[in-house]
């Protein structure tokens, strides 16, 4: 800390990474390998993250084609971390010897508070596998449509009945498989009172349960019926843990809104019935899995 120009050099030491394109350049990108940006917020590179649903949003304009996540193992080498715009070695990190410049999550280099990453030679970028991305307009705000009418009207939401969203749980591998034959237990209180917590951060279900655990470890994706939404954007909500007593099915704490120290989304369903478990994602965790260069400071 404060030491500008140092940084661990990592060797082989790799990590699985996302990046969001066309499925059209996804299999490109498969067969030829990728080719770097000329430029942007870190200069010269490949541009990868950390974070699925950061991914997930990517490319920004929604083209009309169909779209892909790629799920990438990145040998990153030696890491210099920007963590605020004007950093003097933003744009000239690897002039300076560095293989991979990194942005920390909740920094305000970016808008959604998610990592980032910048990747200089393509070479260590291996694509593991093509994910399909079906996303919608409004996936930054999935109740954009709701926010629209209730902005100052306390108790008024549109019921979204059937709308479903596709969500995760994070477990052990033991608990999640008990979960897919009978179901979810409702947690009987937390921070938005009595239910199911889940998110549409696959980032945020990747860091529970919390704590050092020994069990295998698990990420149940979900579909998810919400139903009538309530946001509760900060702490002391009147309705923050008695919004089902008010007719609602679902609670919502939006990204970045103080609630959470991850600044990730998180949601709260009453009835597990609205819940169906479509696959049990196997997680292998790094302990700082919260800062993948926690010692390149």
């Amino acid at each position: 800390m404060g030491n500008e120009n140092s940084c661990e050099d990592y060797g082989n030491r790799s990590y699985i990474m996302y990046h969001g394109t066309t499925m059209k350049k996804a299999k490109k990108i498969k067969r030829k390998g990728f080719k770097p940006s000329y430029d942007g917020m870190l200069g010269q590179g490949v541009y990868v993250s950390r974070s699925f649903e950061k991914a997930s949003h990517y490319p920004v304009e929604f083209t009309g084609e169909s779209l892909a996540i790629l799920k990438l193992r990145v040998h990153v080498g030696r890491v210099k971390k920007i963590d605020y715009q004007g950093h003097p070695l933003q744009k000239s990190w690897h002039q300076h010897g560095y293989d991979c410049a990194w942005v920390p999550p909740n920094c305000g280099m970016v808008q959604s508070g998610l990592e980032e990453d910048c990747v200089y030679d393509p070479k260590r970028i291996e694509v593991l596998e093509i994910i399909p991305n079906i996303r919608n307009s409004d996936y930054w705000s999935p109740y954009s449509r709701w926010l629209v009418n209730v902005m100052g009207n306390e108790n008024s939401c549109e019921d979204y009945g059937n709308r479903s969203y596709i969500m995760y749980h994070g477990t052990t591998m033991k608990k999640a498989k008990k979960i897919k034959r009978k179901g979810f237990k409702p947690s009987y209180d937390g921070m938005l009172g009595q239910g199911v917590y889940v998110s549409r951060s696959f980032e945020k279900a990747a860091r529970y349960p919390l704590g050092i655990i020994v069990e295998s470890l698990a990420i149940l994706k979900l579909r998810v019926r919400v139903g009538k939404v309530k946001k509760i954007d900060y702490q002391g909500h009147p309705l923050q843990k008695s919004w089902h007593q008010h007719g609602y099915d679902c609670a919502w704490v939006p990204p970045n809104c103080g609630m959470v120290p991850s600044g990730l989304e998180e949601d709260c369903v009453y009835d597990p019935k609205r819940i169906e478990v479509l696959e049990i994602i196997p997680h292998i965790r790094r302990p700082n899995y919260g800062s993948p260069y926690s010692r390149c400071q």
